[in-house]
């Protein structure tokens, strides 16, 4: 509506509304680029800041302070909303020990609750604290990679990648991890040429 209270049709065309509404918001805030693609093809670059003019109008502040209407709707019902990664379970190691403790019990039951009670303190025992370390450390690559940015299907490849290096020989150090402890030694040690 203006501000005499007719209605405005900002689009003529319905089918691509997204898109004209898109150019029509970035020219009136002078920001659009005839030479740039409207949207890009796959996902956006989110390195770029101009890989697209969707992308343009993603990345303005109206825009980003922008709730998910879900979650407003949530709120707006006086609870608090909460996305949770895809793979939020992996953020719990404890998740791992009470697998590890039921499969334990399984592999001991024979159906009677006494044995079960038998069971358990043996069950919680027989995860060694290595095995708990090795599950945190685990759960802290999930961690980083969902706070480096990487959505879900990215996250899992960058966890993944981490637990299936394979290394030659165990006398032998990665050339990466070598160049890294060069540098930090170089670094650590003033060197000074000789005139």
């Amino acid at each position: 509506m203006d501000w005499e209270g007719a209605v405005q049709q900002l689009i003529q065309n319905q089918q691509n509304f997204g898109q004209a509404f898109a150019q029509f918001l970035l020219t009136e805030w002078g920001l659009w680029q005839e030479q740039i693609h409207g949207k890009c093809h796959s996902k956006c670059d989110t390195d770029a800041v101009t890989c697209c003019n969707m992308h343009i109008l993603k990345s303005q502040p109206d825009f980003l302070a922008q709730k998910p209407l879900v979650e407003e709707i949530i709120e707006m019902a006086g609870h608090a909303c909460l996305f949770l990664p895809k793979f939020h379970c992996e953020l719990n190691f404890i998740e791992y020990f009470w697998g590890s403790v039921k499969k334990y019990l399984r592999d001991h039951a024979d159906g009677s609750f006494v044995t079960l009670k038998a069971n358990l303190p043996q069950a919680l025992a027989s995860v060694q604290l290595h095995t708990i370390q090795l599950w945190e450390q685990h759960m802290h690559r999930w961690v980083g990679a969902y706070q480096s940015g990487l959505q879900t299907k990215k996250a899992q490849m960058e966890v993944r990648k981490f637990s299936s290096t394979k290394y030659k020989s165990h006398r032998h150090v990665p050339d990466p991890i070598l160049v890294h402890m060069i540098l930090l030694e170089t670094r650590s040690t003033n060197w000074t040429t000789c005139p």
